[in-house]
């Protein structure tokens, strides 16, 4: 499997057949085999000539790895083949696949069909190689299944994935039995310092329930300055947090040391929504508030099959953030000042909401930045988005990572948990994750039992 910075020692020579979804997924995954050799059908070249053009990331990576094949080829055939740039990799080739096989995936499957020529391509390197392991590398579940009826050894791509999605960061710890003391000066000090506070020792920024008996401290743990500070349920523009969690997530999103948050929860936690909220709380702070989310369709059509122009093709993908919009307009009914305030907001684009692929290429400075439903992105994806960022700009990822609706992804394989875990220790970085539901029982039925 492809797995960064781990090695065997003398381990039997591999040739790993990549397909289309993980060139799509990393186009730099033919580097990240080790010694092993790499081949590409050349079914899997002509996917990616179709997926060259346009703005979205998927088009990215496959402009990026036809780049990189004709940069490492070079004047030699890629249907030989032709050793790896970096130190002590294997070699890869293009695969034609032109004889006739013993084992015909086509023939068993069904002819015309892409992903069953990719298959005859790895059984056909099967048998031109019976003293290596061949193994198809692919995302899509589908395809692997079929290899092992095949006899044909088939994996993930495992590069980017997160081993123990359970035990993924949450942002918070409680610890019971705490000093009263510390809790009472807690709540009187604006900040505490943490050397002699017998606190867990973490390495970035982090939450805290300090209890004792009937006594409880909620706080920040600021790594930089090694200090904890309590942390405020006032409400903010109207919108009072109904949990602790929620609270933890207003003050990293208020912070202004804290320049990147993520909030990962179930449906109905409040993300957007709190997202939302701090972002007008602090709207003289920045030039714009823009909020966004990948457009992934219905049966996994390109918008452009929909009817209209571009806003009224993505309109229904952005109407949850409206929704959100919507409510916190209405906890102004009887204030018109505010209520206009917000329409004008709008109506100067002050707020901005649209799809992610419409802010590619934007150098984004002094912004607050919104990305929902982040689980629907990559790991490429996320450090795309990131490093866009100028100065003075603020980055919020929400999502949640068990309802991905992005072909390729999993709980494990998404940007959001990659950032999560990634993340943790930075001193600019804040996560929490929300548990409990707030948007309301029946909704919280739906998540706990069904």
């Amino acid at each position: 499997m492809a797995k960064k910075g781990k090695s065997v020692s003398n381990p039997p020579k591999k040739i790993f057949v990549l397909d289309t979804s993980v060139i799509l997924y990393d186009h730099d995954a033919i580097n990240n085999f080790h010694e092993h050799d790499v081949a590409i059908p050349i079914q899997v070249l002509e996917e990616l000539d179709n997926f060259k053009s346009g703005n979205e990331t998927r088009n990215f990576e496959a402009r990026s790895f036809i780049r990189l094949i004709d940069l490492a080829s070079q004047h030699r055939l890629v249907s030989d083949w032709i050793a790896l740039t970096p130190p002590n990799s294997g070699k890869f080739k293009v695969v034609l696949n032109e004889g006739s096989l013993k084992t015909d995936a086509e023939e068993i499957y069904g002819k015309g069909k892409t992903d069953h020529k990719i298959l005859n391509a790895a059984l056909s390197l099967k048998e031109d190689n019976p003293d290596k392991k061949i193994v198809l590398v692919s995302k899509d579940i589908c395809l692997r299944l079929k290899a092992k009826a095949l006899n044909l050894n088939a994996e993930d791509y495992e590069t980017g994935k997160i081993k123990n999605v359970e035990a993924l960061y949450a942002g918070k710890t409680e610890i019971q039995n705490f000093s009263e003391t510390i809790i009472d000066a807690v709540k009187k000090e604006k900040f505490l310092d943490v050397e002699n506070l017998n606190l867990p020792a973490k390495e970035g920024n982090h939450f805290f329930i300090l209890r004792n008996k009937r006594k409880t401290a909620n706080v920040f743990y600021n790594h930089s300055l090694k200090t904890i500070s309590s942390v405020s349920t006032e409400a903010i523009f109207k919108i009072k947090p109904k949990n602790i969690e929620q609270a933890f997530a207003i003050n990293a999103l208020l912070n202004p040391a804290v320049k990147l948050v993520s909030i990962q929860g179930n449906a109905g936690t409040g993300k957007t929504l709190l997202a939302l909220a701090s972002a007008l709380e602090q709207r003289r702070d920045f030039r714009q508030i823009y909020i966004t989310r990948p457009i992934v369709s219905l049966s996994n059509k390109d918008i452009g099959f929909l009817p209209g122009d571009a806003k009224s093709k993505t309109d229904p993908f952005m109407a949850p953030i409206w929704d959100n919009l919507r409510f916190i307009k209405e906890q102004f009914i009887g204030d018109n000042k505010m209520s206009a305030k917000i329409d004008e907001l709008i109506t100067t684009e002050k707020i901005a909401i649209a799809p992610l692929a419409f802010i590619r290429g934007r150098t984004l400075t002094k912004i607050f930045f919104i990305i929902d439903e982040a689980q629907n992105l990559t790991p490429h994806e996320v450090k795309t988005i990131i490093s866009r960022a100028g100065e003075h700009t603020k980055i919020v990822f929400t999502g949640d990572i068990h309802q991905i609706d992005t072909p390729y992804l999993d709980s494990e394989s998404n940007g959001l948990s990659y950032l999560i875990a990634h993340a943790k220790n930075h001193p600019l970085y804040a996560h929490i994750t929300l548990q409990k539901g707030e948007r309301s029982e029946l909704a919280n039925l739906a998540n706990a039992f069904l």
